[in-house]
C-alpha cells in the first residue's frame, strides 16, 4: 500500500498532481515553477515572490489581495523561491477551506483557483511593466533579506562553503540573489523576465485534500492552461571527483567560530544507494544520537552545535559546527575522525536498525501535513524519477551495515571552511 495515492496528468503545458485524502478539512494547492539556476536571472527570480504578493490586476493592492483571501474563509497564501540541486524553484502555496465541510453553498475551490490564476498570470502591472514603486520597495525588502543572511553567521558560513566548494558549478549561486544586481533591475525588465519564465519554466500543480479528481482537472485546465515553449532545460553535472581538499579561512568581528565542511557523496535521489546514504548521515550527524553530536559536542565539549545534512539532488554532504576559534584543529580532527569511524564500520547493527527507524519516522512525520507531502513528492520531479516515497522507505528498511561501509567508500572531503574572529588562532 502506498503512503499517498498520487495521480499525475500531463496536459496543456503543465503537470497536475492530485492527492485525494479525507485526512484534512482544507484543500492545499501548490504551484511550482522550475528553471535551471542561472547567474543572469537569479536575482530577478529571487525578487519576484516579493513583487507578486503586492497585488493583481483585479486586486491592485496588498490590502485588497488580503481581503480577497479573507473572503475565502481566511485562505492562507505565500510565495517563495528555493534551490533544489541546480534548479531554481518558485512555489505558490494556497490553503483554503473545503466547501464540503461548510454550511455555505459557495464554490470556494472555483474562487480560490481563479484568485491563484490572477496572482500568477495577471499580476499588478502598468502596461507592459510592473509597478515601479512596488519594484523599488521590494528591492529594498530583498536587500534586507540578503543582509540578514550575512548577519546570521551560520547561514553565511554555509553560503560561503558552497561558494568555495562549487565555484565552477551552478549550485554555488545564491538563491536570494546578489546585491550588486539590484540597481539594474527595473519594473520593465523584471516584467519581461516574468513573462518569459511563464512560458519556459516547467510547471507542476499539486492539489491535496478531499476533492473530486474530475472537478479538479476541469478547474485547473480552465485556470492554468498555457502554451509552453519546448525549451530543453539543460542539466549541469551533478557529480565531481575531488582531487585536492580546499581549506578556506575567513576573519570577521565574531565571538563564535563556524567550522563547516563539505563532502562529495555523488549519490542522488534516484540512485539505489540513496536510502543507505540517509541512514549513513543519520548515524554520522543527522540526529542527537549521532557521532558528531555525541563526540564533538557532548564528549569533548568542542562545539556549541555539530550536525550534518545531505543535498539530495547534488550529491553533497555538509557538516556544520560552532566552535571556539582556538579549537579549530581539534574540532576538525574529531569531525574527520567520526567520518573515518563511519567508513571503518565502527557502529553496531543495533545503531543501524535504530537509525533506520528514525529516518523512516522523520519522513512519515514530514508527510503528515499537506505541504510536507508536496515537498516529498516533488523530489520525483526534480530527479526526473519514478521513485515514490514508499520506495524510499523500502530502500531504507533494506539497508545493512555492509551497505553503509560501501557508502563511506564513495564519500570524499572537498572543502573545509572556517569563519573565525579577527586575529583568531587556528594554529595553522
Amino acid at each position: 500500500m502506498q503512503l499517498v495515492e498520487e495521480n499525475v496528468f500531463q496536459t496543456n503545458g503543465y503537470r497536475l498532481h492530485v492527492v485525494e485524502t479525507k485526512k484534512y478539512k482544507t484543500i492545499n494547492v501548490v504551484v511550482k515553477l522550475k528553471s535551471p539556476l542561472q547567474r543572469e536571472t537569479v536575482t530577478q527570480r529571487a525578487l519576484l515572490p516579493y513583487v507578486l504578493q503586492q497585488g493583481t490586476q483585479n486586486y491592485p493592492t496588498a490590502r485588497s489581495l488580503r481581503m480577497a483571501l479573507d473572503d475565502l474563509y481566511g485562505a492562507v497564501f505565500n510565495i517563495d523561491s528555493a534551490k533544489k540541486g541546480e534548479n531554481h524553484i518558485m512555489s505558490f502555496r494556497l490553503e483554503f477551506a473545503n466547501e464540503a465541510y461548510l454550511s455555505s453553498s459557495n464554490q470556494i475551490m472555483d474562487s480560490a483557483l481563479k484568485l491563484l490564476n490572477d496572482i500568477i498570470f495577471h499580476p499588478k502591472s502598468e502596461g507592459e511593466s510592473f509597478d515601479q514603486k512596488i519594484v523599488n520597495r521590494e528591492k529594498q525588502t530583498l536587500k534586507q533579506k540578503m543582509d540578514a543572511i550575512v548577519d546570521d553567521k551560520m547561514s553565511y558560513a554555509n553560503m560561503r562553503l558552497i561558494d568555495e566548494m562549487c565555484v565552477d558549478e551552478p549550485y554555488k549561486l545564491h538563491v536570494h540573489g546578489y546585491p550588486e544586481d539590484l540597481n539594474d533591475i527595473t519594473a520593465q525588465n523584471l516584467y519581461d523576465y516574468y513573462h518569459q519564465l511563464l512560458v519556459e519554466d516547467n510547471l507542476d500543480i499539486y492539489v491535496i485534500g478531499d476533492v473530486d479528481q474530475e472537478k479538479v482537472k476541469q478547474l485547473v485546465a480552465t485556470n492554468f492552461s498555457r502554451e509552453q515553449q519546448d525549451i530543453v532545460q539543460k542539466k549541469g553535472s551533478t557529480t565531481k571527483t575531488v582531487t585536492d581538499v580546499k581549506a578556506v579561512t575567513e576573519e570577521q568581528d565574531i565571538q563564535q567560530g563556524k567550522l563547516h565542511l563539505g563532502f562529495r557523496t555523488n549519490i542522488l535521489y534516484n540512485d539505489q544507494d540513496y536510502g543507505a546514504l540517509q541512514v549513513f548521515n543519520g548515524i554520522f550527524g543527522g540526529f542527537p544520537s549521532s557521532k558528531l553530536f555525541m563526540n564533538v559536542r557532548e564528549k569533548h565539549s568542542l562545539a556549541y552545535y555539530a550536525a550534518s545534512r545531505i543535498e539530495s539532488h547534488k550529491g553533497l554532504l555538509f557538516v556544520f559546527s560552532g566552535i571556539a576559534p582556538t579549537d579549530y584543529n581539534k574540532a576538525k580532527e574529531i569531525i574527520l575522525d567520526q567520518m573515518d569511524s563511519m567508513k571503518k564500520g565502527e557502529f553496531t547493527v543495533e545503531q543501524v536498525e535504530e537509525t533506520k527507524n528514525m529516518v523512516v519516522n522523520q519522513l512519515l512525520e514530514t508527510m503528515d501535513n499537506p505541504q510536507g507531502i508536496v515537498e516529498v513528492l516533488y523530489h520525483q520531479v526534480v530527479a526526473n524519477s519514478e521513485i515514490t516515497p514508499q520506495d524510499v522507505i523500502e530502500q531504507i528498511k533494506q539497508v545493512t551495515k555492509e551497505d553503509l561501509i560501501k557508502i563511506g567508500e564513495k564519500i570524499n572531503l572537498d572543502t573545509v571552511y572556517f569563519l573565525t574572529n579577527k586575529g583568531g588562532e587556528n594554529n595553522e
